[in-house]
């Protein structure tokens, strides 16, 4: 297994984006550009998922994956609509097999060791630790590190401000996934200057880090 960072990510910070209405997707992927992210999650967790990642995934100043992918058809969907890597809230042995098949970073979540000796089991060096926050955030990340010392994270869920310097300090952390950086409610107000804003704030944070 090789312990580097996936996209070749870096301590990044990815927002994981819901999206109800797929217009939002190109001005979306403005702002997040503007302010210096270049990765983003686009879920599918609404019908408005799979067409929003279709309209921005070929942008070349951003990295568009897709999230909360459950099964293997939801990942042919999602790489034929140009996903470069698949996001899933827990792991599925079908949802990898699938992905790796088309040759695009999977990154499953896990939330327990037996999940993530499954993970190892499948060939995967980073995986999803998901949710973050729940499952006591970089408490659990050292725990594992133990018995799986060369596994990379991709922490999401429950990571606010106040947390996000501590998990990007984590020598096993590539990137963490937030959602309070792009809100339903600045993307259904149209308010793109917010967003970029924010973005920008939590780069400096990370660009802050030790």
């Amino acid at each position: 297994m090789s312990s580097a960072a996936p996209l070749g990510l870096d301590r990044a910070i990815v927002p994981v984006v819901v999206l109800d209405d797929e217009r939002h997707a190109e001005p979306l992927a403005d702002a997040l550009a503007a302010s210096g992210i270049s990765t983003v999650e686009i879920t599918l967790r609404t019908a408005a998922g799979l067409a929003a990642l279709r309209r921005v995934s070929d942008r070349t100043d951003l990295v568009v994956g897709a999230g909360t992918v459950l099964d293997a058809g939801q990942v042919d969907a999602a790489v034929d609509a140009g996903a470069r890597f698949i996001v899933s809230p827990g792991f599925s042995a079908e949802v990898v097999a699938r992905a790796r098949e088309y040759g695009v970073v999977v990154l499953p979540g896990v939330a327990t060791p037996s999940e993530l000796q499954a993970a190892v089991n499948a060939g995967l060096s980073a995986v999803k630790l998901f949710p973050a926050a729940q499952l006591g955030g970089i408490g659990m990340i050292d725990v594992l590190r133990g018995p799986f010392p060369d596994v990379r994270f991709f922490p999401s869920g429950g990571i606010t401000t106040a947390t996000v310097r501590g998990y990007l300090d984590h020598p096993a952390v590539f990137a963490i996934g937030v959602s309070w950086l792009v809100s339903r409610d600045h993307l259904a107000n149209e308010r793109y200057g917010c967003i970029t804003d924010e973005c920008r704030a939590a780069i400096s944070v990370m660009r802050n880090t030790r």
